[in-house]
């Protein structure tokens, strides 16, 4: 691995989940870390719930857009997390895998995405330490 780690975050539609994966990431280890995502099935604007929920956290994601997921991504990372996203995520030999098994916050109202948004900072801070990433 080189001095910067490479993170990709994947859900389905790219809008919630991990988007705040890489707002998290993104925020909490600065220069120190390379973050992408992307989605099997982008959806076609960010969750506003999630956004609000990351507001809350001071991280602003309202800018961020669905992107499709590109295999040249999943190449150039040295993690991949997936949220939900099953097969559609194309697998290299010698990359860190990691499925995070989280509620899809489509759909739910602010109160029942925090939780959702805690338990990714949470995981997010694991996985840079676990990186050689201090958050």
């Amino acid at each position: 691995m080189s001095d910067t780690a490479t993170i990709l975050f994947v859900c389905v539609h790219n809008a919630g989940r991990s988007q705040m994966a890489a707002g998290y990431a993104r925020t909490l280890g600065g220069d120190r870390v390379r973050v992408l995502s992307g989605g099997s099935a982008p959806g076609d604007a960010l969750n506003p719930m999630a956004v609000a929920a990351m507001a809350e956290e001071g991280i602003d994601i309202s800018s961020e857009v669905p992107q499709l997921l590109l295999t040249d991504d999943v190449r150039a990372s040295d993690a991949v997390i997936t949220m939900g996203c099953g097969d559609a995520c194309p697998i290299f030999p010698g990359k860190r895998y990691e499925d995070w098994e989280l509620t899809d916050p489509a759909g739910k109202g602010l109160d029942e995405v925090r939780p959702i948004r805690d338990d990714i900072k949470a995981r997010v801070t694991t996985l840079l330490r676990e990186l050689g990433v201090d958050a």
